[in-house]
């Protein structure tokens, strides 16, 4: 956009830049045993947007780039002293070197993007990593019912929702040898609550994911990243229902559990011996309750 639109409407509905850093911190492991690998190396990030990803980048040794066509969003960073550029993200990428950058990102922009230059994207970003590079595709999470019906559509520029496994198989059709899914920013007291309210399984599934790839290289550089990608990362849809429907089950089960006690308790009282002595003196009570209703 030409204006300053944009960027009001991110200052509004993204959030602070503290806010967007911490949501940026579980990337950090993944990417610090690469700048151990690349000190120094070229890092890229495609839609940079107001730069907060450069400013981490910075910090771990690596020399980031940021490319975004928003004119307004690239003086912010140029404000902070970030390296940016304005361009075309595809082109761009497209004109680099192979193996020269330790990291491709884009953070919310494959969801702006056709199919053929999501694939485009995948494809180039694979040619100009480093061996053990890695490609950082960041999206919201169609999982997440409120997400994908309703959230998603508040920005007007994206295209469609894109589902975890389709971006992911994109990564590994075109050639990355190892490829995780993490999902993103969900409630840390809903992931550990055992009891989800029905609203809870609409709106609080990951309301973003990412898909990072690493290109192929030797056993001892993707050694460095083993750990963190060998864990699981968020909140599903499948774990929320799950949980739920075990909540209704043993609600159920506690109702009718109680049913049975009551109904125990009529059927012991009803042949109890006290029950039996006072039974004329509640059809003289019902008797006079009559009389009296119709006085």
């Amino acid at each position: 956009m030409s204006d300053q639109f944009y960027r009001a409407f991110e200052d509004r509905h993204r959030g602070s830049r503290d806010v967007i850093k911490g949501r940026l911190a579980p990337y950090l492991p993944f990417i610090q045993p690469l700048a151990e690998q690349y000190p120094g190396a070229p890092a890229l990030d495609l839609g940079c947007g107001r730069g907060e990803w450069l400013e981490i980048l910075a910090t771990t040794g690596l020399r980031p780039l940021g490319i975004d066509q928003d004119e307004d969003m690239l003086d912010a960073c140029r404000v902070l002293g970030l390296t940016v550029c304005q361009g075309d993200a595809i082109e761009y990428l497209g004109a680099l070197p192979d193996n020269s950058q330790a990291i491709v990102s884009a953070f919310h922009v494959v969801e702006h993007l056709s199919f053929d230059d999501l694939r485009k994207l995948a494809a180039e970003a694979l040619r100009v990593l480093k061996p053990g590079g890695l490609l950082i595709m960041e999206t919201p999470n169609p999982e997440n019912i409120a997400v994908a019906t309703c959230n998603f559509y508040l920005d007007p520029t994206h295209e469609r929702p894109i589902p975890p496994d389709l971006l992911s198989f994109v990564a590994e059709y075109h050639g990355f040898q190892r490829v995780k899914i993490i999902r993103l920013q969900e409630s840390a007291q809903l992931a550990q609550c055992a009891t989800p309210a029905l609203k809870d399984v609409l709106q609080g599934v990951s309301p973003d994911y990412a898909v990072i790839a690493q290109k192929e290289a030797n056993t001892d550089i993707l050694a460095a990243t083993h750990r963190v990608f060998d864990q699981e990362y968020g909140l599903t849809l499948e774990t929320l229902s799950a949980r739920y429907d075990l909540s209704t089950q043993l609600k159920v089960q506690h109702a009718e559990a109680r049913v049975y006690q009551l109904e125990g308790q009529i059927h012991a009282l009803v042949n109890s011996n006290s029950w039996k002595l006072t039974r004329p003196l509640r059809w003289v009570s019902e008797k006079l309750r009559f009389l009296v209703a119709k006085v």
